[in-house]
């Protein structure tokens, strides 16, 4: 399995409590040093505390799931 489909697999952990909130997250890009973009979608798109969510949410779940995860970031 690739890093890229490893990192959309471990998306999967996170995605329930963004839908929950009526908002999603796509996987935009990862590269071979493990530095992963997302883009957040619905309303946690624009949200405030959106930079809050990919930082102690998503890049938690992605870091403690993949290891070679580096950092994450968000894109329009």
């Amino acid at each position: 399995m690739t890093l890229y489909e490893r990192v959309e697999e471990a998306l999967g952990k996170a995605r329930p409590a963004l839908q929950a909130d009526g908002g999603d997250v796509e996987l935009v890009d990862v590269t071979d040093d493990g530095k992963v973009s997302v883009r957040l979608l619905g309303h946690c798109k624009g949200c405030p505390m959106a930079q809050m969510t990919v930082s102690h949410h998503i890049e938690r779940i992605l870091r403690d799931s993949v290891p070679e995860v580096a950092g994450v970031a968000a894109v329009d």
